[in-house]
């Protein structure tokens, strides 16, 4: 746990302290194909004071007044968004401001399937809209709500035969396409991947299987060489523009990441040495830092890359509220998950980078200041609304302020392309 001992709020005069007021909080889990690329995302939202998921019963107010408003594509992009509904919300008219063509309605597949809700179903399927039914048990989903599937989940347990030959005698005659849910290891993905599943919910890309020798690969090695000359305060020219220089992929990305929305520039940045002169060394370090880990992840899912720059954004923009620098805080961000970019521990990267020890610690998940960010948005990555509260409440931070700059991080993130 954090130590609150080591972590001054003074520094923050605009955080009201513990308690802050009704925050809705939003996370997404990702569903992706056999090729890593996200297929759609499940939102969901709790409220503050509701330590249990929510299936937009209470809350799908919540929700629904954030998509309505940002539109749902500006949490899932072109993907599909996942939402999790109670069969009594399903069947009020609630839903008229999504889009029916990149929204799937999700409801437990153990729902008792009262006429009302069938009917509410069909109409909303023949509106363009998608169903699919969430910890689906063979045995105890009713045949009227399963023709009316687009999707069933079925959790990554329940993949082992024999309980598999029962989903697959069950779901022969329908149309359904299975989703393995809650997939978070590489184990469990290699498992659903071999029964010849094509979409998978979880993080398991987060932990691959590790490289055995613990070594940062050699085909990388050019490429990490740029990040260690890249944290040097002050910037190394000499040393560092003709490590980016000689590697065209990484200049690609970085002249396009320049010219693109993240850095609103109103001229044209063509050269390594342009984009130094014209961003400066923060800006500069940052948008470098995206384009060398766009390279570092190639041969792993966007989602990776993803994940790490909606962290580093958040982490940037908080920054303040826990009176820690910015800068530094984007860095965490981007750097906390170069382990599954390059299949090597933590241990085996930091002492490779000129790092203060401070950051250093923070990544290798040490109790210090500089990881409180990170930490809260790990919590709220898997669902963990209390470690949030407790982490707010701890250090003395606006629980709301928090949401409100992880949803803005979260509905303004950028699409990377490839």
């Amino acid at each position: 746990m954090l130590n609150p001992a080591t972590f001054d709020p003074a520094v923050c005069p605009d955080s009201p302290g513990p308690g802050g007021g009704k925050a809705g909080y939003l996370s997404r889990q990702p569903i992706l194909d056999r090729r890593g690329v996200v297929f759609g995302y499940e939102l969901i939202f709790r409220e503050s004071q509701n330590r249990q998921a929510d299936p937009l019963g209470s809350s799908r107010h919540g929700l629904l007044d954030a998509l309505a408003i940002f539109g749902a594509e500006r949490f899932t992009g072109s993907a599909r968004a996942f939402l999790q509904c109670s069969p009594e919300s399903l069947v009020e008219d609630a839903w008229d401001g999504l889009s029916s063509t990149h929204t799937v309605l999700q409801i437990p597949a153990i729902s008792e399937p009262s006429e009302r809700l069938v009917r509410s179903c069909r109409t909303l399927r023949e509106a363009g809209f998608q169903i699919a039914l969430s910890h689906f048990e063979p045995e105890h989903v009713r045949p009227e709500l399963l023709r009316l599937a687009d999707f069933v989940k079925v959790e990554a347990e329940a993949l082992e035969t024999p309980a598999w030959n029962r989903v697959c005698s069950r779901l022969a005659s329908t149309r359904a396409v299975v989703i393995a849910d809650r997939v978070h290891t590489h184990e469990a993905y290699c498992k659903a991947r071999a029964l010849g599943l094509k979409y998978f919910e979880g993080f398991y890309f987060c932990n691959p299987e590790l490289i055995p020798s613990g070594h940062i690969p050699a085909n990388r090695a050019q490429q990490f060489r740029m990040l260690r000359e890249l944290f040097k305060d002050p910037l190394d020219l000499n040393a560092l523009c003709p490590l980016v220089m000689g590697d065209p992929s990484v200049v690609y990305r970085l002249l396009r990441f320049a010219n693109s929305p993240l850095c609103a520039l109103r001229e044209p940045v063509t050269s390594v040495q342009a984009a130094i002169m014209i961003l400066g060394d923060n800006l500069f370090r940052r948008i470098a830092t995206l384009a060398i880990q766009c390279a570092l992840s190639q041969d792993q899912t966007p989602e990776l890359l993803n994940m790490a720059l909606l962290r580093a954004r958040f982490c940037h923009a908080a920054a303040e509220l826990c009176g820690l620098d910015g800068e530094e805080q984007y860095l965490i961000g981007m750097l906390s998950l170069l382990p599954p970019m390059l299949r090597v521990p933590m241990r085996s990267i930091l002492p490779e980078l000129p790092l203060r020890a401070e950051v250093r610690e923070a990544l290798a998940g040490s109790p210090v200041p500089e990881r409180i960010l990170l930490s809260w948005v790990e919590h709220l990555e898997e669902n963990n609304v209390p470690g949030c509260e407790e982490i707010a409440d701890t250090f003395g931070l606006d629980r709301e302020r928090l949401v409100d700059e992880y949803w803005r991080a979260l509905s303004e993130q950028p699409a990377l392309g490839d």
